[in-house]
């Protein structure tokens, strides 16, 4: 009985110094994030056709783990507009070979893929505070200098990417205005892959799952 009347008090101390969600609040969160490509590659179609070899031959790009800073502004109580400010994401990108292709390190390629959302909150005015959102995402390809030795040529990321961004998370409000979040989003991005001196050799899907955890503040 002593051991449930402290919890309850507890609770009770820790929810009169909730700050909860108005309209006109800000949020600044830093997250640690894994990006995960979740890539669709047809390097073979491409290859086959140029080299009358390689079918099923794909582009692979590795995962990341990178800082993030977002920051929200409620426009309502249940309603935030959330920019993700990614600091970069640098990838390794690599030849899967297949049928006469070889498998091969091409080199990397830094992404900055800022995204806006729009979040719906549905418990704000409690202490776990679930969200979804959506939105839109820009990729910049930076320092995208790549080289194959099988091909003996140069490659590059021919354009940047807009698409669209799902997203879902909670916070976890505690005392004084700071909270605990989890977030996961699907961001769609495509780009062209070409030789630096010919034609396009694969039309690339990376569509990656980004899932963060860290910390906020309630301004």
């Amino acid at each position: 009985m002593k051991i449930k009347s402290t919890a309850l008090l507890i609770c009770g101390l820790m929810s009169s110094g909730l700050v909860m969600a108005e309209a006109g609040d800000w949020v600044v969160r830093a997250r640690a994030v894994n990006v995960s490509p979740n890539e669709d590659s047809k390097l073979g179609d491409y290859t086959n056709s140029l080299l009358g070899a390689g079918a099923g031959s794909k582009l692979e790009v590795s995962d990341k783990v990178i800082p993030e800073l977002d920051i929200s502004y409620y426009v309502t109580k249940n309603i935030a507009l959330e920019l993700v400010l990614a600091l970069g994401t640098r990838h390794n990108v690599g030849i899967k070979g297949a049928n006469g292709v070889a498998s091969e390190d091409l080199g990397s390629v830094n992404l900055l893929p800022p995204t806006l959302t729009a979040q719906w909150h549905f418990r704000p005015d409690q202490a776990f505070d679930p969200y979804v959102g959506a939105g839109v995402n820009y990729t910049r390809f930076m320092d995208n200098g790549l080289h194959s030795d099988q091909l003996n040529q140069d490659i590059r990321v021919e354009r940047n990417s807009w698409g669209p961004a799902l997203q879902a998370g909670f916070d976890y409000n505690l005392p004084d205005g700071w909270l605990i979040n989890a977030d996961i989003k699907y961001l769609w991005i495509d780009t062209d892959i070409k030789l630096k001196n010919g034609p396009k050799i694969d039309s690339l899907d990376i569509n990656p799952w980004v899932v963060g955890f860290g910390f906020g503040k309630r301004f």
